[in-house]
């Protein structure tokens, strides 16, 4: 990175905000462009390098930058130029904050002779909020020694124009530079993201509200929520997000402090499902049953999303006509079943594709993708090649016109011929091929690129009715981004036509945006439901019971000693695999006195290179199983990641096994579980004695389910 890299990317941005963004400029932010420019050259660098560091308050003589030489006459340049100043009763927040307890007691003690020394940094912090004004405190710190940076809220406006989004620093830039992050280079145009400026302070307003609440702590959240008779009317759609984004947050964060009447003031002001539903909720839990009836509906006759009247149906059906149970539970109940061998259980989906393929039937993973992608690849030249297709800066891949909402309104004519193609079969196909060859690989925010995936967009043309595929993508063109996600996970193709199937195992929930999907492909005129997979024993499936020693808790700094492991098979142990590791790193003192083993055990160990394709090779094709399993698992996969090698196969727990099979137990640790059921367990911390002792609870779990064919859910 060159010297001055950060002074670089801080003019860059001011010279994108001055030429796109001047129609929403403020006297203050267009002045602070100008002083910024005829401050001195190493003035500029140091402000811009305070603007990157963490808040807004710094000690004086922690102002460092060696590329910068004296820095005395430059600090002196920004005082004079009100670009930096000394702490205020309007910074008491910042500096309470930036203090350490021993300087917050420094300036209390004078005060307060009698404070408790005990009291721990969060409980000053409040005691001086309760008990000092701002004035007085600000007072008691030794002048000179804090600076605060000045005209951070201009500064934070000016990237909040460039991101849409509120930031404290310009680091998007740097790993830009260091290849981390990409950025658009095919486009040279952009369009501001607001088209006014009450939309744009409006929306700065919400979004910084939102980053205050993410990093508020619990006692300062009920402060931000008492402020929502000041919050500016909205007027935009953008705002509006945000707003009940805030509104429900701060509504949650009420009710959890026994704030009721606050937290339903604040889920009165937003206007998203989220807030509805806890409104409503509240009213009800209150006994106010007319009110929350005539709210329930209002959503019903007029909501103002269709996730809106999914939870208003719900609620009403349940609390005023004694329906017991939501349409997601309902359509989880009516559900098709499919039993599968529970060795396929570490991939579902894939398990349920193979199942589909047996019976002749063809089957896609899509999800997401396939409706994505047939969008992107038919609206190519409408979203990314038209002269008046637009992004709003260069790390934004979405089009302005998506994230606006004005891409239907924008370009219908292009839609409606775009459309009209899927009614044509052949000329559509090579539509798509000619955009996929000429343009594959380029980024865009729409999907991403899978070679494989014109294969099932295809099928779908062929199988579906050319109406139906265009209901779905006219809700896109109409709203993309509530049209973006929820989509079924499986596409299949029988003798009837197009099936979208939602695959979900025991304990899986349906999203309410994933039933508003189903909802969309039945009323387009698909066949789309939800398949549960129950998973089943097969007495000849393999287990290999896995127990590892390691030098330390993280796969990722640490390194394996021992590997046990068990083949068990029908109820019976047939093997044992056992080996210590060279782990070519010290094992510390306190892994040797629990495990007992010792560097000069491994010295002369096989590296784990060595054993790789033997332990590989016990495995074969069984399902992978320990005591705690993501972390035996976990190291495991790891040695054969350093190969470059994927280690993949279905996981089970027995830890999680025991809890949901023999509830009830004070403790589930391996040593005991042992103890309850008699195992043996004579040298616990070696791996072969541990993965000897998690074989016998397998065979409890799987005595157990096979009694009561109670499935459990794997990893």
């Amino acid at each position: 990175m060159p010297t001055f890299y950060y002074h670089g990317h801080f003019v860059e941005m001011l010279e994108f905000v001055n030429a796109h963004y001047t129609h929403v400029l403020l006297d203050e932010h267009i002045g602070l462009i100008g002083d910024f420019k005829a401050l001195p050259r190493e003035a500029q660098c140091l402000y811009v390098r305070l603007v990157n560091r963490k808040g807004q308050v710094f000690a004086r003589n922690k102002i460092r930058y060696p590329e910068l030489g004296d820095q005395q006459p430059l600090i002196e340049e920004l005082l004079s130029g009100r670009w930096i100043g000394y702490p205020e009763p309007r910074h008491f927040e910042d500096v309470l904050h930036f203090l350490t307890r021993a300087e917050i007691y420094d300036v209390l003690l004078p005060k307060f002779t009698g404070i408790s020394r005990s009291l721990k940094k969060a409980e000053l912090v409040e005691f001086a909020r309760e008990h000092v004004h701002p004035a007085g405190f600000v007072e008691g710190i030794d002048p000179g020694r804090i600076l605060v940076q000045e005209r951070a809220e201009e500064v934070r406006y000016l990237l909040f124009l460039y991101f849409g989004r509120v930031r404290d620093s310009l680091s998007q830039f740097t790993m830009r530079d260091l290849g981390i992050v990409r950025t658009q280079d095919f486009k040279d145009t952009y369009e501001p993201r607001f088209s006014d400026r009450s939309e744009a302070l409006e929306n700065f307003y919400y979004a910084k509200r939102l980053k205050d609440v993410r990093r508020a702590r619990a006692g300062d959240l009920l402060r931000l929520a008492a402020e929502t008779h000041a919050w500016p009317a909205v007027n935009f759609p953008g705002s509006a997000k945000l707003r009940d984004e805030l509104a429900f947050k701060l509504g949650r964060a009420s009710e959890k402090a026994g704030e009721v009447a606050l937290a339903k003031v604040l889920y009165a002001t937003g206007e998203s499902n989220e807030c509805s539903e806890r409104y409503v909720r509240l009213l009800l839990k209150n006994g106010d049953r007319d009110e929350a009836r005539a709210f329930l509906e209002r959503c019903l006759d007029e909501p103002r999303s269709d996730e809106e009247w999914l939870v208003a149906r719900d609620i009403y059906e349940s609390k005023f006509h004694k329906k017991r149970t939501s349409a997601v539970t309902d359509l989880l109940r009516a559900s098709e079943s499919v039993d599968i061998d529970e060795s396929c259980s570490g991939s579902p989906e894939r398990a349920v594709i193979e199942h589909f393929e047996s019976i002749g039937d063809a089957a896609y993973r899509t999800e997401n993708l396939l409706w994505r992608t047939l969008f992107g690849l038919l609206f190519w030249e409408e979203l990314f090649v038209d002269g008046d297709s637009t992004l709003h800066s260069p790390f934004e891949f979405l089009p302005a016109s998506l994230a606006n909402g004005t891409f239907l309104d924008s370009k219908s004519e292009q839609i409606d011929t775009k459309l009209a193609l899927l009614r044509e079969g052949r000329p559509v196909r090579q539509h798509l091929l000619k955009v996929s060859t000429r343009y594959y690989g380029t980024p865009n925010g729409v999907f991403r690129w899978r070679r494989e995936m014109n294969e099932a967009i295809f099928a779908l043309l062929d199988h579906a009715s050319p109406h139906s595929i265009a209901e779905l993508l006219n809700q896109m063109c109409r709203d993309y981004e509530g049209s973006r996600y929820g989509y079924p996970d499986l596409m299949v193709v029988d003798d009837a036509g197009v099936r979208f199937v939602e695959v979900k195992t025991e304990g899986d929930q349906l999203r309410r945006n994933q039933l508003l999907r189903l909802e969309q492909l039945r009323a387009a005129g698909f066949r789309a439901d939800v398949l549960r997979v129950r998973w089943v024993l097969d007495p000849d499936q393999a287990y290999v019971v896995v127990d590892v020693e390691t030098t330390g808790g993280r796969g990722d700094r640490h390194r394996v000693t021992e590997i046990g492991a068990v083949k068990v098979r029908d109820g019976t142990i047939e093997d044992r695999f056992q080996t210590l590791i060279n782990p070519q790193r010290t094992i510390p003192p306190g892994i040797t006195r629990l495990t007992g083993i010792t560097p000069a055990m491994v010295e002369d160990a096989p590296y784990f290179a060595d054993i790789a394709d033997e332990f590989e090779d016990f495995m074969g094709g069984a399902i992978f199983v320990a005591h705690n399993v993501e972390f035996d698992f976990g190291f495991i996969s790891g040695e054969y990641a350093r190969l470059g090698r994927r280690f993949r196969y279905p996981k089970l727990c027995t830890c999680a096994s025991m809890r949901k099979l023999f509830p009830g137990h004070r403790s589930y640790s391996l040593a005991s579980l042992c103890q309850t059921f008699d195992i043996p367990l004579n040298q616990h911390h070696r791996a072969l004695c541990d993965a000897e002792a998690a074989a016998e609870l397998l065979l409890l779990v799987n005595e157990k389910r096979r009694a009561s064919q109670a499935p459990i859910t794997n990893s």
